[in-house]
C-alpha cells in the first residue's frame, strides 16, 4: 500500500470509529510508559510515531516530560488527541506526516513505535522508516519499537503485518542499532481478545 492510500485508510478509520472500538487501545500506555521511562529523563526529546490516538502523550505529560513530538499520518487521530488534552496539547508537537516521507527537522533521545513499522510489509518502506529513524535518533539515542511476534496476528485492521521477534527486528534495522532489551506483552483488545506483541529497545550507535 503506497503513502496516499495508507493515508485514506486511517483517516478512515479514525473519522468512523471511537478509540475505544479499534483493538490497539490502550488506557494505560504499557509497556510502552515504562520502557521509555527506563532511558527518558524529563528533558529527553521524545518522538512517538505513529501515535495515533494513543494516550501515552497523555502520561507522558504527566510525568513532567517536557519536549514530546507526535507524529501521525491522520490528522483525525491528532485532532482527537488535542480535543482530549485540551489546553495541554499546547505543550506537544504535532506533526500529520507519513513516517516514511517525513523529513526530520532535527533529532531525538527517544524514538517509540506501538505497531506502526509493522504494517511496512514492503522493503522499500521499510527502508526508508530505516532512513528517517537514521535521521531522527541521536547517536547514543534509543529506539523502543513493538510489533506483532511471531505468533501475533498475521493482521491488523483489515491490513497484512509483518511479524518481528527482536533479533529479526534487530537484523531489519541493520547495523546501526544495537538491542539491549527485548520483552513480551500480551496486549488485551478492547473486546477481550488477546494479542502477542514484542516489545525491543535499540540503542543507536553509528
Amino acid at each position: 500500500m503506497g503513502e496516499v492510500g495508507r493515508q485514506a485508510h486511517w483517516e478512515s478509520v479514525y473519522t468512523t470509529k471511537g478509540e475505544n472500538e479499534v483493538s490497539w487501545f490502550q488506557q494505560s500506555a504499557t509497556p510502552s510508559l515504562d520502557l521509555i521511562m527506563m532511558q527518558a529523563e524529563p528533558t529527553s526529546a521524545i518522538i512517538d510515531v505513529g501515535g495515533g490516538a494513543s494516550r501515552l502523550v497523555d502520561h507522558l505529560l504527566e510525568r513532567g516530560f517536557e519536549d514530546v513530538t507526535v507524529l501521525d499520518l491522520s490528522a483525525a487521530a491528532l485532532a482527537a488527541d488535542k480535543v482530549r488534552l485540551g489546553a495541554r496539547a499546547e505543550r506537544v508537537n504535532w506533526i500529520v506526516a507519513d513516517v516514511t516521507s517525513w523529513e526530520p527537522a532535527r533529532t531525538y533521545d527517544i524514538w517509540h513505535d506501538r505497531a506502526a513499522f509493522h504494517f511496512l510489509t514492503e522493503a522499500s518502506d521499510r527502508a526508508t522508516y530505516i532512513a528517517r529513524i537514521e535521521r531522527g535518533l541521536k547517536i547514543g539515542g534509543h529506539a523502543i519499537i513493538a510489533t506483532f511476534a511471531p505468533d501475533g496476528p498475521e493482521k491488523c485492521s483489515g491490513l497484512p503485518v509483518a511479524r518481528y521477534d527482536s533479533a529479526s527486528l534487530a537484523q531489519t534495522l541493520g547495523a546501526a542499532f544495537r538491542l539491549i532489551h527485548t520483552q513480551r506483552h500480551e496486549h488485551a483488545t478492547p473486546w477481550g481478545a488477546r494479542q502477542a506483541f514484542q516489545f525491543s529497545i535499540l540503542r543507536r550507535e553509528g
